[in-house]
Parts: C-alpha cells; sequence; structure tokens
C-alpha cells in the first residue's frame, strides 16, 4: 500500500481548489494559479477542505500512479499558498550577478553576459553578488528555471569555481602535482 499516498491534503485558508471531468485540477491561491491534468483512472476527492487521492485496483500502474498524483497535488496546494524558491551561489574570482530591471546579468568568465529574463511565473531576485534566488509557485518550473541558470557554468571539481546550489557539495579533485611529484 503507498503510504504516501494515502495521507489526505489539507487545504489551507485563501486556497480554492476544483477538480473538474478528466482529473482536471486546478488550484488557485495567493500566490498565483495552477492547473494539472492527471491519469484518468485516479480518484481525486476534495471533501470539506481536504483532498484525498484513490486507486481503482491494485494494478502496478495505478500503484505508482497513487502517490505521484498525491503528491504533485500537494505541491500545488503548497505552491499557490507558500511559493517554492531554489537558492543558488556564485563562486569564483570575477563572477557575479546583478538584476537590470526584469533580467539577470551575470559575468561568468566569459567575453559576454549571460542574460535571463524573468517570465510571469519565475521571479529572480539577487541578494549580494554571489547569490541567486529563484521563486515560483510551480516546483517543477522553478527546480528547472534554477537548472538552467547553473547549466551556464557548473561547478568544476579542481578549484570549484561556478555555479552551485546553496549547500551542495561539490567534490573536489587534486591537480598534477596531487599525486607525488616523481624525483
Amino acid at each position: 500500500m503507498s503510504r504516501i499516498g494515502l495521507k489526505p491534503i489539507s487545504v489551507p485558508a485563501g486556497v480554492e481548489v476544483t477538480i473538474a471531468d478528466g482529473n482536471v485540477v486546478t488550484v488557485k491561491g495567493p500566490k498565483g494559479t495552477l492547473t494539472k491534468t492527471f491519469h484518468k483512472d485516479m480518484i481525486i476527492k476534495n471533501e470539506g477542505g481536504v483532498i484525498t487521492v484513490a486507486r481503482p485496483s491494485e494494478d502496478k500502474l495505478h500503484k505508482s500512479l497513487h502517490g505521484l498524483t498525491r503528491t504533485l497535488v500537494n505541491n500545488m496546494v503548497e505552491g499557490v499558498s507558500n511559493g517554492f524558491s531554489k537558492k543558488l551561489e556564485i563562486v569564483g574570482v570575477g563572477y557575479r550577478a546583478q538584476k537590470q530591471g526584469k533580467n539577470l546579468v551575470m559575468n561568468l568568465g566569459y567575453s559576454h553576459q549571460v542574460i535571463f529574463e524573468e517570465t510571469d511565473t519565475i521571479k529572480i531576485e539577487v541578494p549580494d553578488p554571489n547569490h541567486i534566488v529563484v521563486s515560483g509557485c510551480d516546483k517543477q518550473e522553478v527546480g528547472q528555471f534554477a537548472c538552467e541558470i547553473r547549466e551556464k557554468r557548473p561547478p568544476e571539481p579542481y578549484k570549484g569555481k561556478g555555479i552551485r546550489y546553496e549547500g551542495e557539495y561539490v567534490i573536489r579533485k587534486e591537480g598534477k602535482a596531487g599525486k607525488g611529484a616523481k624525483k
């Protein structure tokens, strides 16, 4: 039995959940509106401010979709009420980020600047030149946007320079002289 799939989801005050035909779930809240279509076999019910997800049979497909569906609905509810954010750190001499209007402009050691533009659903903050905060109400979209930023200069293993997630551990390697010089 799916332990995650069985947990009920409580809907906080100020969040409105509607479930239409074809398992189209729409969640409206203070941070925005999210709509997602789920597998037609899953049974999603909203009763008295509590959402439950059930499966019609013990089929392998239904078992695998049970916990996934519940987690995705929970992320939608949490996203429109609290929102999600990813924090990135920039490590390296001369590497920095700044906000110019709605654009994130980064100097990452290339001959050109790397520019990302804010979207309607994704907000970018730069509290200081070495930190970036990506936030929004859709967890998957926030993670993808943060990944695309990190992709422009991933951390390298010798000096650790690059863009990394906050708290990410980068495995360091020794250079050529590290193995022991031959005499």
